[in-house]
Order: C-alpha cells, then structure tokens, then sequence
C-alpha cells in the first residue's frame, strides 16, 4: 500500500470552517495524473493541490478541481504554501520568505510573511493579465438570471486571466448579486463555446465594512456549484476593475462566500498602468482543519 500526508486547509481566512478548503497531498510524486484526478473528486471540494519536485522552481504544485486540472489557482496556492510552512519543509525565522512556485500555468513568485498571529501570510504574484473575448451582456446576464439593466454601468463583460481564464461579469451592486441564479443548460452552452473556465459575478462594495468588493463564483457537476473564495478570479477581477477605471486603488479588499456562510477575504494589489496591467498579487492566511495520511494501493 502507498501513504500520502494529507492536510486539509481553509484559505482565505483565519477561522475554521470559513474560507475556501483546500486538500493538500504531499510527497505526490508517486502519483499519476489520473490518480490525482480522481483523488480530487474524492475529496469534493473545489481543488486539490498536490505538492510536487521541480527542475525550474522551489516546488511543483499540480491543482485538480473534481472535473480537470486547472493552472492556476488561488486559494490552493495559500492552503498549500501554509501547509509546507506548517510541516517545517518551508522554514520562517521571523522574516519573509520568497519562493518559486511552478504550476501548469508558469512559474510564480510567493512571498511568505511574518503573521500579525501564528498564521503566515501568504502573498502570491499572479502572472500578467491577459484581456481575452467580450460576450453579449443580455446573452450572459440571461444565464444567471438577471437583465441587461443589472449589468454595472458602461461595464463590459469580458474573460480575463492571469493564470485561468474567467469570464468577468460586474454586477450593479448586492441585490442583483444576491438575486444572480445559474441556469445550468444556459451556462454550459455559452462555456462550449467560451474562452473560459468559469464565471465570476461581482459588485462594488464589501459583504463588510472592510471589504471593497463582493463576488460570487459559479460552476457545474462534477465541480462544486459555488466556490466560497476564487483566488485566481480574484486577479482577473482586480485587473479588470484597474483597467477599465472602476477603482480608483490599486489596492483593495475583495471578499467572498458570506452568502454560503464561508466568509473569505484577500488583500489585493494591481501592479503596473491602467493600460496594460504586469501583475496582480493577491494575499490571505489559511488554518489547518484536518491531517491524516491516503492510502492507496
């Protein structure tokens, strides 16, 4: 029998059964691909990330929604780099520590700093924006169930990425976010014939207080059917928000999940001029809920 350590996180918070959950497997090495698929439909969550040797970078992270790897993502990104810090594999001594990460999409850069708390901040450097397709908005707003009217205002809808192409569909504010339903037909037409991988409806304004903006993340079976926190969205969203004027700081709050109960939050920074964004970095913590070993044959 083959044993894998494995940790399950929820990022982008600081309190258990918040956040996104992540499963980690460590020492994946051993692992195929199809076993790693299939792992991360066990596990049922919106990613599983498997740690990795790398030849170009500090280590090798492979996520798997329960349907397909994707190539980049973020709140895996902050589960597993705690979870290597938790396990000593990633030393702090009271300072930063910057590390190279190479995923599917590329090789990024993640700083680890020095928590106000016991939990590291985990800050990863998303790869630059790249503004693909515009869509129809009376043809994308239809699939979610709302109008042409609840489209924000001289906003377009247009897929974004800075790792994982997302469509970016901005919303006027927290009543049509909340009254957004996905029709699953409608949706998985448009995706057939899409640049994307999925969708990410937000507005101006925080769940909270703190926040700047509010989302909500969408999918379909096998994957899961909203996704508390989307890290790589996250970044797409900040570019696109930056590019077309719609904030005036380049930094921000983003939150995510209240509507589910899972309250998340990420710090957000856009590098670079409105014209042509470099970089987006997006940072949260991540607390440990669960550690134990797979077996498999």
């Amino acid at each position: 029998m083959r044993r894998f350590p494995f940790r399950q996180l929820d990022a982008f918070t600081t309190r258990p059964l918040e956040g996104n959950p992540c499963a980690v497997v460590l020492e994946a090495e051993r692992l195929s691909g199809t076993e790693m698929q299939s792992i991360a439909l066990e596990m049922n969550l919106s990613e599983t990330a498997f740690v990795l040797d790398s030849e170009v970078a500090d280590f090798r992270f492979r996520y798997f929604t329960p349907a397909a790897e994707i190539p980049l993502a973020g709140h895996p990104t902050i589960a597993t780099v705690t979870a290597l810090v938790n396990e000593g594999i990633v030393p702090m001594r009271g300072e930063a520590v910057s590390l190279t990460i190479e995923l599917a999409a590329g090789v990024i850069r993640v700083d680890v700093y020095p928590g106000p708390e016991v939990l590291p901040v985990i800050v990863m450097t998303q790869l630059k924006p790249a503004f693909g397709r515009r869509y129809d908005p009376a043809t994308v707003m239809r699939v979610f169930g709302l109008e042409t009217e609840d489209l924000l205002n001289g906003a377009v809808v247009q897929t974004v990425s800075t790792g994982t192409p997302q469509l970016m569909v901005p919303v006027r504010g927290h009543e049509a976010l909340a009254r957004s339903r996905m029709d699953a037909a409608l949706y998985r037409a448009l995706k057939a014939s899409g640049d994307f991988f999925s969708p990410h409806l937000f507005c101006l304004g925080g769940f909270t207080e703190v926040g700047d903006t509010a989302a909500r993340h969408y999918g379909v079976p096998p994957d899961t059917a909203e996704d508390p926190f989307t890290g790589s969205a996250t970044g797409g969203m900040a570019a696109f928000l930056w590019h077309y004027g719609l904030i005036e700081d380049r930094r921000f709050v983003a939150e995510q999940g209240h509507p589910m109960g899972r309250p998340g939050r990420a710090e957000v920074e856009v590098l670079g001029p409105r014209e042509e964004p470099e970089a987006v970095r997006v940072g949260g913590t991540a607390v440990e809920l669960l550690r134990g070993d797979l077996t498999l044959p």
